[in-house]
């Protein structure tokens, strides 16, 4: 019985003092309060569960949600869904521990508060609306790392998700789009259109060309060449043939098949 309590008791403080580190993941241990700078990589880790314990970090890219209103170049508040992917450096994990701790999402957070403020404002509310929201979206993540490279933290995208306009500007930004579209379609059709004529005039001209050569060419005596040419052609037919000529030119009237 005594063994079987001291074994129990030995599987309990083997169990304590072994720390898994799962892929993705570093730990660091803390001894007595003291944050050592070895960083353990996946895998066990063991440690006195007395005086110190083994903190555990993810290193993979995380994404952090936000729902904020963002101001406009006019004195717009625009209403958006924001996507912040970041993660840790994997070697300075144990300064971000020592100086921002374990909640440091409220502190990318609060950065990203700060940037965006400064770079919306140059940027009016269409802006974010448009095709220039890629542009913004690097914007705001430079100006974050500006802050968060020096504390390990590193920015990997800013995504504007969801944009939500003011009502009226929505609708005045919908009918200039729709607007642009008609030009557009308007623009198509006159280019098609005159292509379908330029293609006719082509046609037309192409006829006239050939319509020309031709007349030009047939002169009398190209004529009474040919007639004659049909006339010795049609003479070596076995088949009996009915012909009337004016004496110049002869001209094939009828054929009989015998």
């Amino acid at each position: 019985m005594k063994n079987y309590i001291l074994l129990v008791l030995g599987s309990s403080f083997l169990l304590a003092s072994c720390k898994i580190v799962r892929p993705g993941e570093v730990g660091v241990k803390q001894t007595l309060g003291r944050l050592s700078n070895k960083i353990h990589l996946q895998g066990p880790v063991f440690h006195n569960p007395f005086v110190s314990r083994v903190i555990r970090v993810s290193v993979q890219t995380n994404n952090l949600e936000l729902t904020l209103s963002l101001p406009s170049k006019e004195g717009l508040s625009i209403n958006s869904q924001i996507s912040i992917l970041y993660k840790l450096n994997q070697d300075q994990v144990p300064t971000i521990i020592q100086n921002i701790g374990l909640k440091f999402e409220t502190i990318i957070a609060n950065v990203f508060r700060s940037a965006s403020a400064d770079i919306c404002a140059q940027y009016y509310a269409k802006d974010l609306h448009s095709g220039l929201r890629s542009e913004i979206e690097k914007a705001i993540r430079s100006k974050m790392m500006e802050t968060l490279a020096a504390q390990g933290i590193q920015i990997d995208a800013v995504l504007m998700k969801s944009i939500q306009l003011p009502s009226g500007l929505a609708s005045s930004i919908e009918q200039k789009l729709q607007a642009e579209q008609d030009v557009m379609r308007m623009e198509f059709t006159l280019k098609q259109a005159k292509l379908e004529a330029d293609r006719k005039i082509i046609e037309a001209k192409g006829t006239s060309d050939a319509q020309k050569i031709i007349s030009e060419g047939l002169t009398n005596e190209i004529i009474k060449i040919r007639s004659i040419e049909a006339f010795m052609e049609l003479s070596k037919s076995p088949n009996s043939k009915i012909i009337i000529t004016d004496g110049k030119t002869p001209f094939l009237i009828n054929q009989d098949q015998k």
